[in-house]
């Protein structure tokens, strides 16, 4: 017994006008997938074609004008143990630059750590409680435009040692960014997170850490990004007057020593660095960001 065959017969249009639709969007799909691997080939290759080009301009204004600036070339060729050999240590300050590095980084984690605590919980309280805030106000903005070094010699009258007052400028310096972002984080809660707290009868520190933490999170990571990056700049900045091993002492006694190609990758070293830990706070950031919403 055989099947029956159906009457219909097959549209040629309607099979042609399928065609041309699936062609069209396999074009499309094609074209979208064209454009995001132009989009991530730029985002790598447009920074490349920069440097290669300020690299080249360079080169060409140290080959003009000799006696001034050395030249990437020269900067190589003079400085080819510091920039190869980071690792060494012979000795007191006569260490490669990592372990310069690796000191500035300690005290910087120090001192930006008590900076980043105290600053937020300032933040927190100044951006809570109201008369607080308004008395002082004005005496964070006039703080905070202080210049890291001019705290230098007041840290080194109290403090009396190179250690301590490094960190008391780094903790000066960087605190401020930190409690103003954060208490604006703060002022910015939605009324309506505060009026559930007060119906749920939340302690203190349970809408620390349940409302107001998780709400003013984007502007507080925004306040340590930019206090980490003034953070590495008082470091550096203090450690050409203190002494002792740190990068900033490093580029002070090259500059001493007049060897500008050393100076040239110390500062190459310093911009990789705080590029580094200001991405590194960026990440920390997002990842409490999605944390804090999926609860």
């Amino acid at each position: 017994m055989t099947a029956p065959q159906s009457d219909t017969p097959a549209d040629p249009v309607a099979d042609h006008n399928q065609i041309l639709l699936a062609a069209a969007q396999a074009k499309q799909i094609a074209a979208s997938r064209r454009r995001k691997l132009a989009d991530k080939a730029g985002n790598y290759l447009m920074p490349l074609l920069t440097v290669s080009a300020l690299l080249l301009m360079w080169e060409a204004l140290g080959t003009a004008f000799p006696g001034g600036l050395p030249s990437p070339s020269m900067v190589l060729m003079d400085a080819q143990e510091l920039i190869f050999n980071p690792f060494y240590d012979r000795g007191g300050v006569d260490k490669g630059l990592f372990w310069h590095v690796l000191t500035s980084l300690s005290r910087v984690g120090i001192g930006f750590g008590l900076a980043a605590v105290c600053g937020v919980l300032l933040g927190a309280f100044l951006g809570t409680v109201d008369w607080a805030r308004k008395g002082t106000d004005p005496i964070i903005q006039v703080l905070r435009t202080v210049p890291p070094l001019a705290w230098l010699p007041i840290s080194l009258a109290a403090l009396r040692e190179a250690q301590p007052s490094a960190l008391f400028v780094i903790f000066i310096t960087s605190i401020w960014p930190i409690v103003i972002n954060t208490m604006v984080g703060v002022r910015n809660i939605p009324q309506d997170y505060v009026n559930v707290a007060k119906v749920l009868r939340l302690t203190p520190g349970e809408y620390f850490f349940k409302i107001m933490l998780p709400a003013a999170t984007p502007h507080i990571f925004t306040g340590l990004r930019i206090g980490v990056g003034m953070s590495w700049l008082a470091i550096v900045a203090s450690e050409m007057l203190l002494g002792g091993v740190g990068i900033g002492f490093f580029i002070w006694d090259q500059y001493n020593s007049s060897r500008m190609s050393d100076i040239i990758v110390a500062l190459v070293w310093v911009g990789l660095v705080g590029f580094v830990l200001d991405r590194l706070v960026a990440l920390v950031g997002q990842y409490v960001s999605r944390g804090t919403t999926a609860d």
